[in-house]
């Protein structure tokens, strides 16, 4: 966030609180799913390896070197921080999904298991999110201090400073915005999985969806906020001018 007194920032007040939301949301419904036991038995990482298997996708130790799709599941410190890594094709789960037996930690290691899926199926808009990603994390990064410089520091550079500051995070935000098919895609590819392998039974696949459906909203209310952030910066340079 930036210029606290522009008038401009009352603009990002209803994103800021969207995001506020999202986040008591998913972290309400994750304490609530993960202390719900699954009469399966199985772990996330069990499920994590049966949803791949299922979608042909080996579960291999070196997935780098090997010749047909595949992918690693490692088990990894922190909360609530499971991904995916496209560059190691690697499924890294926390350690409460990868051993967790719950609700949550079935919902959440599919849905990873979702975005290893779309990138050896080659899913067009996941492919197309990591060919731009380069070039939206020096966006990200550069975007701010580039425009704040152009704005406090009058000099001939200014106006040059601010229209590559506002192209620079446009890339981060059509890269934030074509996060969410992606991630709609694998909650929608693992609540298909969790249901075609019975690996959920029906009550429980509610309280799945109710997990993958609240961490959406973190995504969208990250769009949002960057978005917002967008136009701000569009409407402070029209100001200038």
């Amino acid at each position: 966030m930036f210029f606290l007194w522009d008038p401009t920032f009352i603009l990002i007040v209803p994103a800021f609180i969207l995001a506020i939301w999202a986040q008591s949301k998913v972290r309400a419904a994750y304490a609530k799913y993960s202390q719900v036991g699954v009469r399966s038995g199985l772990t996330g990482a069990q499920v994590a390896g049966y949803v791949l298997q299922d979608a042909s996708v080996g579960v291999v130790s070196n997935p780098e070197t090997y010749p047909a799709p595949a992918c690693g599941i490692e088990c990894i410190r922190g909360k609530l921080n499971d991904h995916y890594d496209p560059r190691s094709r690697t499924l890294r789960l926390s350690e409460a999904v990868y051993h967790g037996r719950s609700i949550a930690a079935l919902g959440i290691a599919a849905h990873e298991a979702g975005h290893a899926i779309q990138h050896a199926h080659l899913y067009s808009p996941l492919t197309l999110r990591n060919l731009v990603y380069p070039v939206c994390g020096i966006g990200s990064k550069l975007a701010f201090p580039l425009f704040l410089i152009g704005v406090l520091i009058p000099s001939a550079w200014s106006v040059l400073l601010i229209r590559a500051a506002i192209l620079l995070f446009f890339f981060a935000v059509f890269f934030t915005v074509l996060t969410l098919p992606v991630e709609f895609n694998a909650s929608k590819r693992a609540v298909a999985a969790l249901e075609r392998g019975g690996y959920l039974t029906v009550d429980e696949l509610k309280g799945a969806q109710k997990v993958l459906r609240a961490a959406a909203w973190t995504y969208v209310a990250a769009a949002t906020m960057a978005l917002t952030q967008l136009l701000r910066m569009i409407l402070i340079a029209r100001g200038r001018d």
